[in-house]
């Protein structure tokens, strides 16, 4: 099975082939902070340690998305989202609320 910092890496060189530089770009950034991580674990990163900081880099862009907003940037407001879009593009998908209810009623 492949692992998400593999499967980010190959997403990079995809993009480089491509010569998209805006996706190779921020590819490159979110694999320059799981590197950091993994510094900081003195280690390699488990896939969840790598969905967590792949987390914080939408949460970092929904927040700069935000301030663009509310001074009126619509244009690096878009930019923001896009790389949002793409980031999520690695997260695994999300439990939804009715899954996480039924579950709970299927333990209690």
């Amino acid at each position: 099975m492949v692992s998400l910092t593999e499967r980010l890496r190959a997403a990079m060189t995809e993009a480089r082939k491509r010569r998209d530089p805006a996706r190779t770009l921020l590819l490159s950034t979110i694999l320059s902070d799981i590197k950091n991580r993994e510094f900081e674990l003195h280690r390699d990163a488990s896939d969840d340690e790598t969905a967590e900081v792949l987390r914080r880099g939408v949460k970092r862009r929904h927040e700069a998305a935000e301030q663009y907003a509310a001074a009126g940037r619509t244009d690096l407001t878009e930019r923001e989202l896009a790389e949002v879009r793409v980031l999520e593009e690695f997260l695994p998908a999300a439990v939804g609320e009715d899954e996480v209810r039924a579950a709970v009623r299927a333990v209690v």
